[in-house]
């Protein structure tokens, strides 16, 4: 929703991943509404070969170009889009340099948190986590620096398009 809200308001958005950016690319615009190149994540190398027919074909290869996580985010930010978010979104300790980066741009941004706090409708990214962290210092970091801290547990009514 708040995606839309800002596509519908002249922005751009993209999707800024830890995750494997060709896995993200194949879903990003089905789910998201953002098409493969506007999805920035962690890649790994590739070499443009031929099959044996001849067709062209590109190869990936076991070399890691960007790990799109802690301070891989504003470089592949950088290196992908070219420019400082205004906005930046981010939910656990991997995302803090990309609020950072965003922070010290020019003029108004916009820097939030989404604590997924919520072990009985999602999940609960605390400090021992194994799937996202969130430690209590990362809520400490927020609250100092001014960026917004979202309790999914506390301040959203819906999570999932298919909740009443």
């Amino acid at each position: 929703e708040v995606m839309q809200l800002l596509r519908k308001n002249g922005y751009k958005t993209y999707i800024v991943t830890g995750g494997g950016q060709e896995f993200v690319r194949v879903f990003a615009e089905k789910i998201y509404g953002v098409p493969p190149e506007q999805v920035v994540g962690s890649a790994a190398g590739s070499q443009y070969g031929y099959t044996k027919d001849g067709t062209p074909e590109l190869i990936k290869l076991p070399k890691t170009l960007l790990i799109d996580d802690g301070p891989g985010k504003p470089e592949g930010i950088n290196l992908m889009i070219g420019r400082r978010p205004f906005a930046a979104f981010g939910n656990s300790t991997g995302d803090r340099q990309m609020l950072e980066w965003t922070q010290a741009g020019k003029g108004r941004r916009l820097m939030m948190l989404v604590h997924q706090d919520d072990a009985q409708r999602e999940y609960d990214y605390g400090p021992d986590s194994k799937v996202g962290t969130f430690p209590p210092s990362l809520m400490k970091e927020a609250l100092d620096r001014g960026w917004h801290a979202i309790s999914m547990k506390n301040d959203w009514k819906r999570i999932f398009a298919f909740e009443k």
